[in-house]
């Protein structure tokens, strides 16, 4: 019997942190210059748990490297017309650099129209159709934070994509497709897509040299899915409930992590692989805003 191989755990937490400590300086040296400190304005509406979480962790990070930051709450049942007045604020607001508003948002008030409200050039979710289609460009904008954090990971482990096969599976408007755009254009990958119409998912998953995940669906991927050596990158976050976990829920991705591990060169874990990224270029497209509106 051979001896699985030795996996590189690709450490989102260390990677954040690294980033951080980098914006950090920037902020540090910006304030020394005289120049306008990052400023990031938030909006949370109603009182969803997880949104609310969500947001405390993005002040948290604004504090840890010296960006300035607005919160901006309102109840669910705010409408929204009224809503894209208190945006219109926002984006008139010269001191804000940065903007987002937390999704999800109630169901009487559309994702869409409220996203393309938000100006483009303050867009630090990465989520206008401007920024969106800027991906393709030879000068990609601000990018979906996700997708952006996946590359950053792919990136700083020196992991190469060019040439290489990738799988992406999960085809979202917010990290599946961004992503696949992301590895054809700055990658140079030849790109896959699978969704939930895709016949005979194994088949195709166990062609990829880098396999990404990102459907929400714990456990989708088991260890017969994945070729030897792949590198695997696991996005999905499910909030899984049982009396069997020490606080009454556990974390999990889509990668049934143990079994799959062994076949991987490098896997990212769940908790602490792709999940605190997603703030780390929030941080990012924040001061590359920042940089752009005030030089």
């Amino acid at each position: 019997m051979t001896e699985p191989t030795p996996y590189t755990l690709i450490d989102g937490r260390k990677v954040s942190s690294d980033i951080k400590l980098e914006l950090a300086a920037k902020v540090a040296e910006r304030k020394k210059l005289g120049k306008k400190i990052p400023h990031l304005a938030i909006i949370l509406v109603g009182d969803d748990g997880a949104s609310q979480t969500y947001v405390d962790h993005k002040v948290k990070a604004c504090k840890e490297v010296g960006f300035h930051y607005t919160m901006m709450r309102f109840a669910d049942t705010i409408s929204e017309d009224k809503l894209m007045k208190h945006i219109d604020h926002v984006n008139n607001d010269e001191d804000v650099d940065g903007f987002i508003v937390q999704l999800p948002l109630p169901p009487h008030i559309s994702v869409e129209n409220i996203t393309e409200k938000i100006r483009s050039d303050k867009d630090v979710d990465g989520f206008t159709n401007h920024n969106f289609g800027s991906i393709i460009s030879k000068n990609p904008l601000l990018m979906p934070a996700t997708p952006f954090g996946v590359m950053e990971l792919l990136r700083r482990y020196n992991i190469e994509t060019e040439g290489k096969n990738c799988v992406v599976v999960g085809a979202s408007r917010l990290v599946g497709a961004p992503l696949s755009m992301m590895l054809v254009e700055q990658g140079r990958a030849t790109v896959t897509i699978c969704h939930k119409y895709t016949k005979d998912l194994a088949a195709i998953t166990r062609q990829a040299d880098i396999l990404m995940v990102g459907v929400g669906k714990p456990g989708l991927i088991t260890a017969d899915m994945v070729k030897d050596g792949a590198v695997v990158i696991d996005i999905g976050t499910t909030r899984v409930e049982g009396p069997q976990f020490k606080n009454g829920f556990s974390l999990k991705g889509d990668v049934e992590f143990k079994e799959v591990a062994a076949k991987t060169s490098y896997i990212t874990p769940v908790p602490g692989g792709v999940g605190p990224m997603t703030i780390a270029s929030l941080l990012m497209n924040t001061m590359r805003a920042a940089e752009n509106l005030n030089p």
